[in-house]
């Protein structure tokens, strides 16, 4: 399926209404460096190029939609059953934050696709098994280390944390691995004492082609620098990742011409990366700033002429057909059968004439009008719900 998004766009928005709006099966690649559930207010330097850029990654159960809560119960009882397995209210927020994202991610994933998420230790035992339930833990195909040095304070107690966590899942049984895009230099062979090859019995010119083509890199990366380091790449932008890093993924995980997307792609880093390496891309940040280093970055990079879309609009489907609209008669005989005549609301029996079909999640954040999107209502449930989330009339009934 090819996608309804132009190349080069960026929206800035929260990222779930934003992908609900995008066909399914059109991205090739998605690499995500979400909040960590750190418990710490990030901010960029004033006089940086990122200068304005904040986020909170502290979790409470007011950063969740009860209707995200809701339908991670009806339909994924075996992702349910992972996040309650969390110990605070802190951890269960994020997670639900999170996997009702990731569902929506596998959903415009190709077949053939990958997705990277790039986690720290605070919640990446939890994300894994996140990842298993939404993804099937037969997709998992690495976890990659990314290990780095720096300082640490004089009266530790415990060993320097240095290291990220990326886990890698392909969307089904076939997928991306350009080996020979990166290799990496082996040591040179080991010898004997009388200089005799040992590892195999190579020739010379055997030897030398061995060692030119290289290996494929281990999953203990610890070539690339934080960006602290690296001056031309510093924007000040907080969590940014070197772009060497995103080199690596998208020569490994993608083709040329291929879809890249990041859904919290902050200084744009996955974007630059994409842009030099021939690939379409696709990002959204909740931070305005977000799409104003997206367009400084990537015309630095590649020219003034580069057309980049900026949009804070949720797109339009484009791919689900000629469905009926969303009152149609046939609609509401379907979700009467499938309610058994109760109210989603109230939970109160009645008579087919007296409900009404209404979205589960509103048509102004992304909701569309297919039969999974629809629910019957009695007239005093969805008075109360109005043009809001199913979430409002959830919370409404639960303080009534």
């Amino acid at each position: 399926m090819s996608t309804n998004i132009k190349p080069k766009t960026i929206f800035t928005g929260d990222n779930l209404p934003i992908m609900r709006g995008i066909n399914s099966e059109s991205i090739d690649l998605i690499y995500l460096d979400p909040p960590f559930n750190s418990k710490t207010n990030y901010a960029a330097p004033i006089g940086s190029k990122a200068a304005g850029a904040e986020f909170k990654d502290t979790w409470t159960l007011s950063d969740v939609d009860n209707a995200w809560l809701d339908l991670i119960e009806t339909k994924y009882p075996a992702l349910n059953r992972v996040i309650h397995a969390a110990m605070t209210n802190s951890d269960k927020s994020y997670l639900i934050y999170m996997a009702a994202r990731l569902l929506e991610m596998k959903r415009i994933l190709k077949d053939t696709g990958s997705i990277y998420l790039h986690c720290d230790t605070t919640m990446s035992h939890y994300l894994k098994l996140v990842m298993d339930a939404i993804f099937g833990k037969q997709n998992f195909r690495n976890e990659i280390v990314w290990c780095y040095t720096g300082p640490g304070s004089p009266k530790m107690r415990q060993f320097n944390r240095k290291h990220d966590t990326l886990f890698w899942y392909s969307n089904g049984d076939i997928w991306v691995f350009n080996r020979d895009d990166i290799r990496i230099p082996h040591k040179q062979l080991n010898t004997n004492r009388k200089g005799a090859m040992v590892a195999e019995a190579l020739t010379r010119e055997e030897r030398d082609a061995y060692l030119q083509r290289g290996k494929v890199p281990e999953t203990w990366w610890s070539k690339f620098s934080p960006v602290g380091r690296i001056h031309n790449e510093r924007t000040g932008y907080p969590t940014q990742k070197p772009l060497s890093l995103l080199d690596r993924i998208i020569k490994a995980s993608s083709n040329k011409g291929d879809v890249i997307f990041d859904p919290f792609c902050g200084c744009a880093t996955t974007l630059v990366a994409a842009d030099r390496l021939q690939r379409e891309w696709i990002g959204i940040d909740i931070s305005e700033k977000a799409a104003e280093l997206v367009v400084e970055r990537i015309r630095a990079d590649q020219g003034l002429f580069e057309n980049i879309i900026n949009r804070t609009d949720i797109p339009k489907r484009t791919d689900l057909g000629d469905i009926p609209r969303y009152n149609a008669p046939k609609n509401k005989t379907q979700l009467y059968g499938e309610q058994s005549g109760y109210c989603n609301g109230c939970g109160t029996h009645f008579e087919k004439q007296h409900l009404e079909v209404d979205h589960i999640i509103a048509e102004n954040v992304g909701g569309t009008d297919h039969i999974e999107n629809l629910q019957l209502l009695c007239s005093h449930c969805n008075r109360v719900k109005g043009e809001r989330g199913q979430e409002y009339l959830i919370s409404r009934m639960n303080k009534d």
